[in-house]
């Protein structure tokens, strides 16, 4: 079937195949999300202001992997242990994939690699690259359904890879 581009941007592109439409980066490689928890049994997590759901929101460090020039090459393991260090600060010694899958099946055709990042050490305070704007959050294991709770009743929206990664988390 044909595919009918709809929409070129700088990051995405719009595309209609038959009645069906959806996006897809324009460098299509995926992104690569990172569970990282520390000696001390803490869930690393991030936030930041989404401007496409108008809200904070609390994730899981993440990357679009090889998005930068340069880096068109990245091989994923790579780019969730680079994405890893930027928005946070911690670097890993080693990256492994535990899951992939789509990101939004029925909207775009990125998918997604979990990896789960090991040997952790702080090199700085994080916040990420020029122009992102990120909070750092250090959470126990132990009181990470409560923090969720309670960062959601402040109105700010969890993304759902942050329980699959807890999930993955908690079966060590």
């Amino acid at each position: 079937m044909d595919v009918e581009v709809l929409h070129r941007g700088k990051w995405l592109v719009l595309k209609r195949e038959g009645q069906w439409e959806y996006i897809s980066r324009t460098r299509e490689r995926g992104a690569a999300f990172i569970l990282a928890v520390t000696d001390a049994q803490e869930i690393v997590l991030v936030e930041q202001y989404r401007t496409a759901i108008h809200a904070h929101s609390i994730e899981l460090p993440a990357g679009i992997i090889g998005d930068e020039a340069g880096l068109e090459h990245e091989a994923v393991e790579a780019a969730a242990l680079r994405e890893l260090e930027e928005e946070t600060g911690f670097r890993g010694s080693h990256a492994e994939r535990v899951l992939t899958g789509p990101v939004a099946a029925g909207f775009a055709s990125e998918l997604f690699y979990l990896f789960r990042a090991t040997g952790l050490t702080r090199v700085h305070a994080g916040g990420g690259v020029e122009g992102e704007n990120i909070t750092v959050h250090l959470v126990p294991l132990r009181e990470v359904r409560a923090w969720l709770e309670a960062r959601a009743a402040e109105g700010k929206l969890i993304d759902a890879r942050v329980h699959s990664g807890l999930w993955y988390a908690m079966q060590d």
